[in-house]
């Protein structure tokens, strides 16, 4: 398992710490020398607009796990739009840096992460503001601009938070290890900040075309956008409980699977990061690839000897009846053809559940599953056999690479957890028979 050093861990706090926030001070400095100083007209919109940004920012909610957002880029864009290219430039990054000292960081008397964030949100949003200063048509917006500021804020938008996403991604995974941290979708947090940030160039725009009186409307605006990032994050806490509530009936059922699903989904979401395939749909699809044993004799799972054909029969129609069990669930429903298919092999064989495919069109997501989870299956004890060592079951993926499972996908597990300096399994058990004989109450052969 990968473990982090608590003295090279506060080293690279610090460093992250120093460079981010040098870093940060000196945008704000060089923007005030670029932009100058700005007009009392921009620091009353200013007065108005940093304030909910500030609450916004302090009661961002927790989007995916560990991922805090907020619709603040919003906020940030509009406020741009309204102050004008040349006062933004200072105006807006200094908005965005008041927004990480939270009552929470002051109370708990955190450093670590107010002034990372200072520092990689303040460099976000002078590049933002740049972007705009430098596409944006001359002030004051007319209506024909409109399709200008809505491409302009949209490029800004994205690059905003793609700089964001980029700086914690590294953090986390540099600082802490990341091992303990689900791996982020770049789409999935792009996406909204895409419409986030449209809505807020439009905001601003109608500001300079219907003047103070819609600024009562533009902040109603802002607070519907943080009450649909709170709609979001109660629905995906209800669907990440019903998840829960599966996982821990399958794991009742069969101690020897606990814990199987939860390393599955760890496994398929290191190879989708590396792949490029979306990471939460995959995720789910780890989670409930099992479910279907549900339905299958509590007798069968555990016995502890080779299946009869008729069992083996038994037990390969738990791709069927996880759709049979999770018809009912909606928003499962596109991962379960990926979790009735995780038994499928590349070149056509194996079984599947109802969603047959052709040779070469069986989803990726499909044969992520299948590689992590025949991976963990060989590297865990299970009521039929002792866990495996991982240079065997690295050696059983290869020899079956091609056949049973993508070889790129085998390629990529190999190599990130090679990268990574994760072990799993019985470092000395290389035989597969005798492992079933120490299951079985057999002696180990000398």
């Amino acid at each position: 398992m990968l473990i982090v050093d608590p003295h090279r861990q506060r080293q690279l706090r610090i460093r992250y710490a120093v460079v981010l926030g040098v870093a940060g001070v000196i945008a704000l400095v060089v923007l005030f020398l670029v932009g100058g100083s700005p007009s009392a007209r921009s620091w009353g919109l200013w007065a108005l607009f940093a304030p909910v940004y500030v609450y916004l920012e302090w009661n961002a909610l927790e989007v995916n796990d560990r991922l805090i957002a907020s619709p603040g880029v919003m906020v940030a864009m509009t406020a741009a739009l309204a102050i004008g290219p040349d006062d933004a430039l200072v105006l807006v990054p200094l908005m965005v840096a008041i927004g990480p000292i939270t009552p929470t960081d002051i109370r708990l008397r955190r450093w670590f992460q107010p002034i990372v964030n200072f520092g990689q949100l303040t460099i976000s949003a002078a590049v933002m503001v740049t972007i705009l200063a430098i596409w944006l048509p001359e002030y004051p917006i007319k209506s024909s601009d409109l399709w200008r500021v809505a491409v302009v804020t949209v490029v800004g938008a994205v690059s905003y938070t793609f700089i964001n996403f980029q700086a914690v991604t590294l953090i986390v995974r540099n600082v802490f290890g990341r091992r303990d941290v689900r791996p982020w979708s770049l789409p999935t947090i792009v996406t909204p900040s895409l419409g986030m940030g449209f809505v807020g160039g439009l905001l601003g725009a109608a500001y300079h075309l219907a003047g103070n009186v819609i600024l009562p409307l533009i902040v109603i605006v802002f607070f519907v956008g943080h009450m649909t990032f709170a709609s979001y994050a109660q629905l995906r806490e209800a669907q990440e409980s019903t998840l829960r509530g599966f996982i821990k009936a399958l794991e009742a059922k069969d101690l020897y699977t606990r814990g199987h699903t939860e390393r599955v989904a760890y496994f398929s979401e290191l190879i989708g990061q590396s792949m490029g395939t979306r990471l939460e749909g995959l995720r789910w699809a780890a989670l409930i690839h099992d479910v279907g044993k549900l339905a299958v004799p509590r007798d069968l799972i555990r016995k502890n000897s080779r299946l009869s054909g008729e069992e083996y029969a038994q037990m390969q129609e738990h791709v069927n009846l996880v759709e049979d069990l999770l018809a009912a669930v909606d928003f499962l429903q596109p991962m379960v053809a990926f979790a009735s298919n995780h038994h499928a092999h590349f070149d056509g064989e194996g079984y599947v559940g109802s969603h047959e495919h052709d040779v070469g069109e069986l989803p990726m997501e499909a044969r992520i599953l299948a590689v992590a989870d025949s991976f963990d299956a060989m590297t865990s004890t299970r009521s039929y056999r002792v866990a495996l060592s991982q240079s065997y079951a690295f050696e059983e993926l290869l020899r079956n690479a091609g056949s049973q499972f993508d070889p790129e996908v085998v390629d990529v597990l190999i190599s990130v957890l090679t990268a990574r300096g994760e072990s799993y399994g019985s470092p000395e058990m290389t035989d597969d028979d005798e492992a079933r004989r120490i299951a079985e109450g057999g002696t180990v052969n000398a």
